[in-house]
């Protein structure tokens, strides 16, 4: 189980890693790396180390529960990385694919059945991502500041019980989506279509659905769990 240390060198990691560039960037880390350590980066960048390695190491490794560092964490900063990782998903991935699924199917015979389906699960998955993400801004989140706000992450270090309440994963209807219209591609389309627009638009759902099933691990794993405790500090 790889994991990524303070004394690294950044660029090392990503050059081996390159699925964790879009999560650099999220919070405001760049290409040009140089040789920098981890922990130089950081400082650069004004950034908790131990945070930043908490989301790196959370998004590499399917093991990975770092239950002690949670203590240490504030509700606030795992909620600013997630509303990061939903703007980038609203203004970038989304649109993206939408671009080249689109051209995709214009470019396509008109009357292909499997086009059509793929185009159909598209629009539901982005549609339940967008209502998800709205309802994260509105409700979800403002929800977890208030209970931050009201100082009960003091005390979360009086309990270790981090498990209670957490989501599965696989559970997760918009993981479910992606991999079904995924499924599809592979498996079931049908008659002349562009294989080069095709795999572009199956390399971006792939990685948009690799990055939704690590930003669901932080969600559930580390953010649902620190809001079970305060709510359970305030009955």
């Amino acid at each position: 189980m790889p994991l990524v240390y303070p004394n690294m060198i950044l660029s090392e990691v990503v050059a081996e890693h390159t699925s964790l560039i879009p999560v650099l960037n999220r919070l405001g880390i760049r290409l040009g790396l140089g040789d920098e350590s981890v922990k130089a980066v950081c400082e650069a960048h004004q950034l908790d180390t131990d945070f930043l390695l908490m989301i790196l190491n959370t998004y590499l490794n399917e093991e990975y529960f770092p239950e002690k560092k949670l203590q240490s964490f504030h509700t606030s900063q795992i909620i600013d990385y997630l509303t990061k990782t939903n703007q980038y998903y609203e203004r970038f991935q989304l649109p993206n694919i939408t671009r080249h699924l689109n051209s995709f199917i214009a470019m396509n015979p008109e009357g292909n059945y499997s086009l059509a389906v793929i185009g159909k699960f598209f629009a539901e998955f982005k549609n339940e991502l967008i209502k998800r993400i709205q309802n994260d801004q509105k409700n979800w989140f403002p929800y977890c500041l208030s209970l931050s706000r009201q100082d009960l992450s003091r005390q979360i270090s009086q309990t270790n019980d981090f498990s209670t309440g957490i989501r599965p994963e696989a559970d997760d209807p918009i993981e479910a989506l992606l991999s079904d219209i995924k499924r599809i591609m592979i498996k079931h389309i049908t008659g002349d279509y562009d294989e080069n627009l095709c795999y572009a638009v199956l390399f971006s759902i792939s990685s948009l659905e690799k990055d939704i099933k690590q930003h669901n691990r932080i969600r559930y794993r580390i953010l649902v769990p620190m809001i079970t405790a305060m709510e359970q500090l305030n009955k």
